[in-house]
């Protein structure tokens, strides 16, 4: 008897751990059904919908902390610049200012010229009133210029102004240096061309076999082919 209840706990034990692995088997087949369809629903989704899922969450953490800042009457703006750093401000300011004035490469001796002006204008000092007024009594009606107006001799540039222009001469040299013409032929290669396309139809060839056809092109060259 003792035989048989034995026997039996060990089948029931059997049963419980086969309907338990039944169980995770089934938890296991519903999650990777949960996990397929969540894959197949990320994929039907816009491709930056990561970015814009952000950005919304950011725009929302945004005004909610805004609305907060005028509940309780402060500046939001100000609140915001306490939490960044000087290097990040740094940063954002320079961005900012690239911005504004993007260098969008040579395109035109118009708009390069266009583009030193702005520079120039914005890099000078402000308005000095008083040494206008000075300017304008001294010179007279010289002042305002004219078609026979000669002031080469009636006005002299301060040291400052003439340091500030070696000063805007020396970095536009230091400028120039950094600048490199891309050149389309190396003038130290082999000429192994007739023309452009076969330029291009040799530089193809030499892409996919050139390692295997290095030594007969040296053969070749040097005459000591078979």
């Amino acid at each position: 008897m003792e035989a048989t209840k034995t026997a039996a706990e060990k089948l029931a034990e059997r049963k419980a751990r086969l309907l338990e692995l039944h169980k995770k088997r089934q938890e296991a087949r519903t999650d990777n059904h949960q996990e397929v369809v969540a894959e197949d629903a990320r994929k039907k989704l816009p491709k930056n919908w990561e970015a814009r899922k952000r950005q919304a969450e950011w725009i929302l953490a945004d005004d909610k902390a805004r609305s907060d800042a005028q509940a309780a009457g402060k500046d939001y703006e100000r609140l915001k610049l306490l939490e960044v750093s000087a290097v990040d401000a740094d940063r954002i300011e320079k961005k900012k200012k690239r911005k504004d004035n993007p260098d969008l490469g040579f395109s035109t001796y118009e708009a390069q010229t266009a583009r030193q002006y702005n520079r120039l204008v914005k890099s000078m000092p402000a308005r000095d009133m008083a040494k206008y007024e000075r300017q304008k009594e001294e010179l007279g009606d010289a002042f305002y210029g004219g078609a026979h107006t000669t002031l080469h001799s009636r006005t002299k540039d301060t040291p400052g102004a003439i340091n500030n222009m070696v000063q805007d001469l020396e970095q536009q040299i230091e400028r120039r240096k950094k600048y490199s013409r891309r050149r389309i032929y190396n003038d130290d290669a082999d000429v192994d061309f007739i023309n452009e396309r076969n330029s291009k139809f040799n530089k193809k060839l030499d892409r996919f076999y050139s390692e295997h056809t290095a030594e007969i092109k040296q053969n070749l060259e040097r005459g000591t082919a078979i």
